[in-house]
C-alpha cells in the first residue's frame, strides 16, 4: 500500500466516525495533501541529506466548512501530523521544532473552499534564571527589562551580562533550527538600567549573523534592531505596557 493510499484510508476513518460530508465539502485529505505539497515546495536545503521543512501549518475555512471541521481539529491533527513525519522522514526533510496546524475561519472564502499558510518556527527553550525580587529593592520590586529580544512571540529580557544564543544545551537561549551553531551567538549588556549598551557577537557559527540586512561578526544593537539566524528572527524593542 503507498503513501498516499495508507494517508486515505487513515483519514476516511476519521471522516466516517466523526461527521457525514456532502458533496463539495472541504475534506481533511485535501488539507493533507495540500501540506504535503506545502512541504515539498517549501523545502530548504541544508546539506546534501538534509532539508528544512515548514513545520507551522494555518489552514482558514469558510464558515460552514470551519464549524464541521473544527470541533474535531484535535482528532485530525492526531492522524494527519504522523503522516507528515512519515513523509519528511521518507524525504529527508527536518523541522524546526514541533509540528502545528491550525484551524481558522475566514468569512471571505466559500464553502468549499480553502486557504493553507505555512512557516518554519523555530522550538525555543530560554535557561536562562529570571530575576528574583530583591528584598534590598525599594517595594521589593522586581527589576524589568528596558529592551527585549522577540522571537516567534516570545519575549526574552535583555539584562547585563546578557545572554547566549545556540542550538546547544549549554546555550542560555537555546533554538531548535539546524542553521543554528550549537552555540551561535552572544548579546553583550552592560551599562546602567536606563542607558544599557547592546552588541552582538559571532561566536565562531557555520552561518553567519544577518543585523538589519547585513551580515556582521559583531555589531551594536539597540531598539529596532532585526536579527537573523538560521532561519529564526528576532527583534530587539521595547516592551509595551510593562
Amino acid at each position: 500500500m503507498g503513501f498516499f493510499d495508507r494517508l486515505e484510508r487513515r483519514l476516511e476513518g476519521v471522516v466516517n466516525k466523526m461527521f457525514t460530508a456532502f458533496p463539495g465539502d472541504v475534506m481533511p485529505l485535501e488539507i493533507a495533501n495540500a501540506m504535503i505539497k506545502e512541504m515539498d515546495t517549501r523545502a530548504k536545503a541544508l546539506s546534501s541529506e538534509r532539508r528544512l521543512a515548514p513545520n507551522d501549518y494555518t489552514v482558514r475555512l469558510a464558515q460552514r466548512d470551519y464549524e464541521r471541521l473544527a470541533p474535531y481539529s484535535r482528532t485530525l491533527n492526531g492522524q494527519i501530523i504522523p503522516t507528515l513525519r512519515e513523509h519528511a522522514a521518507e524525504r529527508g526533510y527536518v523541522f524546526n521544532g514541533t509540528l502545528a496546524i491550525t484551524y481558522l475561519l475566514d468569512e471571505t472564502l466559500r464553502a468549499g473552499t480553502f486557504t493553507l499558510e505555512c512557516q518554519v518556527v523555530a522550538g525555543v527553550v530560554d535557561n536562562t534564571v529570571p530575576a528574583a525580587a530583591d528584598d534590598d529593592t525599594p517595594s521589593g520590586r522586581i527589576q524589568r527589562a528596558p529592551l527585549v529580544l522577540e522571537v516567534n512571540g516570545v519575549r526574552h529580557p535583555l539584562l547585563p551580562p546578557g545572554l547566549t544564543i545556540g542550538r546547544g544545551s549549554e546555550a542560555d537561549l537555546r533554538i531548535s533550527d539546524p542553521g543554528i551553531s550549537r552555540m551561535h551567538a552572544r548579546i553583550e549588556v552592560s551599562g546602567d538600567p536606563g542607558q544599557l549598551r547592546l552588541k552582538i557577537v559571532d561566536l565562531g557559527s557555520a552561518n553567519g549573523i544577518t543585523v538589519n540586512g547585513e551580515q556582521v561578526l559583531e555589531t551594536e544593537l539597540g531598539s529596532g534592531s532585526r536579527i537573523e539566524i538560521g532561519s529564526t528572527r528576532m527583534l530587539v524593542h521595547a516592551p509595551i505596557g510593562e
